[in-house]
């Protein structure tokens, strides 16, 4: 019964693993198709992880927003709300914020 357990436990970490590079991945796509900088947007929330793995590896698989479909700041806040990323959250709101002052101002 422990070797079940064992294996019930690691593909419930391998999923959330998997799940969380989506997570990841999401938030560099929606950067990209909005022309925001990733990594920069990162370390404003976690100033103490640059050169984050994980976010490297979602950055190679991003595609130019041309090829990108449609990533709705609702679906990243979402995305990110649900992995409990409020202060990368923090930050996407406030890069909304901004993008919306702008249009407002052209």
């Amino acid at each position: 019964m422990d070797d079940y357990r064992k294996s019930v436990e690691d593909r419930i970490v391998e999923s959330y693993r998997r799940d969380e590079e989506m997570m990841i991945l999401v938030f560099a796509q929606w950067c990209v198709n909005n022309g925001l900088d990733p990594e920069a947007l990162y370390l404003q929330a976690y100033p103490q992880q640059q050169g984050n793995e994980q976010l490297a590896r979602a950055l190679s698989l991003t595609v130019p927003v041309d090829e990108s479909g449609f990533i709705s700041d609702d679906t990243v806040l979402g995305v990110l709300s649900l992995y409990g990323n409020d202060d990368l959250a923090f930050v996407i709101t406030e890069a909304i914020a901004a993008r919306a002052q702008e249009e407002g101002g052209r």
